[in-house]
């Protein structure tokens, strides 16, 4: 199963998110902040990185410049998983390094089925492979 680095501060989520990657067979490796989020990437070169934007010390955003600036790291599709809903977050988020966009609370029931449609499109139109929820889907599918 592909490998998944998870960067999150918020212990629930945290621990909802990886159990459920973990209940459909992922390897998941967590990080609880940017600075070991990076080191872990550096490591271990996962297949896909989640990561929270709104973070103490090191922003999900200075997360994404740091490794979209690293040849070595800057293949690896990049989701934000994010509270930040507000008109026009999306777009900043993507414009700032990450390949797609998923909001806060997470939906139980979609989140691996969203996070396994990511690792089947690898880096290719990753804006579009992650819905920003099942609302906004719902909405483009009118």
């Amino acid at each position: 199963m592909p490998h998944i680095l998870l960067i999150e501060d918020n212990p629930e989520n945290l621990d909802l998110m990886s159990y459920l990657l973990r209940a459909f067979g992922h390897f998941v490796t967590t990080a609880t902040n940017g600075a070991d989020g990076l080191r872990v990437a550096s490591e271990q070169r996962p297949e896909l990185i989640l990561c929270d934007i709104h973070m103490p010390g090191m922003s999900g955003v200075d997360v994404a410049r740091q490794l979209k600036g690293n040849p070595e790291l800057a293949s690896i599709p990049l989701v934000a998983v994010t509270a930040y809903a507000m008109v026009g977050d999306r777009e900043q988020i993507l414009a700032s390094g990450f390949d797609a966009y998923l909001s806060k609370p997470i939906e139980p029931e979609n989140f691996v089925s969203q996070i396994e449609a990511s690792l089947r499109k690898g880096d290719e139109s990753m804006a579009r492979a992650v819905p920003l929820s099942s609302a906004e889907s719902k909405r483009s599918n009118l």
